[in-house]
């Protein structure tokens, strides 16, 4: 499973790049608003630090506009991938976008339905929000696994790409269905490393290796 950092911060993204745990990241507007750079600046730094797909997200609401801002990111790396909404115009510039070899993620998915049209547009990934559907009191990972079923049963090469993850849950539930991709904030990525019996072992290892005195890697010129 794929782990794309959603964030236009760069050194979270350095931070978890060196970790050598994620394989791309995701922008969207917000995200590059609240980082308060150059768009193209911003885009181009992540890029250079995360060899994997990157997603920034196109702002207009036609077709034409969509495919513009879509050449105009893909101008700015090899590894940028067009984000495009999933309403009739997205799909349309999705697929005029794939036919010309553009990588397209087609976000703010929420039905499995939404997602067919996506996969047969030529998206190279479908973004469904589960959180926000968990907001409503629906289950997130239902629309996952719909989607999972759709695409198996068909032979597409579409890669779900499950954002708006809240937690650990949402991540082990997306990965057991079988979900391709899933996109979180750093500070959720990092609570995958997170459980109370490891500290407790380390603690345990660290306290009873202090008694022995002894240290690894010291050179000592009395043992040979």
């Amino acid at each position: 499973m794929k782990i794309f950092a959603d964030t236009a911060e760069v050194q979270e993204i350095q931070v978890l790049q060196d970790l050598g745990i994620i394989d791309g990241v995701t922008t969207n507007p917000s995200l590059i608003a609240k980082s308060g750079r150059d768009i193209r600046e911003v885009l181009v730094e992540i890029c250079s630090i995360c060899p994997g797909d990157i997603s920034g997200e196109t702002v207009s609401t036609e077709a034409e506009g969509m495919v513009r801002e879509g050449r105009w990111l893909r101008e700015i790396a090899d590894n940028m991938v067009v984000k495009v909404p999933l309403t009739p115009a997205g799909i349309r510039a999705c697929k005029t976008l794939s036919q010309d070899r553009h990588p397209v993620n087609v976000t703010l998915c929420f039905s499995a339905n939404q997602a067919l049209l996506a996969a047969k547009a030529g998206a190279r990934y479908i973004s469904p929000f589960v959180g926000r559907l968990d907001d409503l009191g629906q289950d997130g990972m239902e629309l996952i696994a719909d989607i999972r079923e759709i695409y198996d049963n068909y032979g597409f090469d579409t890669q779900i790409l499950t954002a708006s993850v809240r937690g650990p849950q949402h991540v082990l539930a997306a990965a057991k269905i079988g979900s391709d991709v899933f996109t979180a904030p750093p500070k959720v990525i990092f609570q995958l490393f997170n459980h109370p019996l490891t500290d407790k072992g380390l603690k345990a290892f660290l306290d009873d290796w202090a008694k022995t005195g002894q240290t690894l890697g010291r050179t000592d010129s009395k043992r040979r």
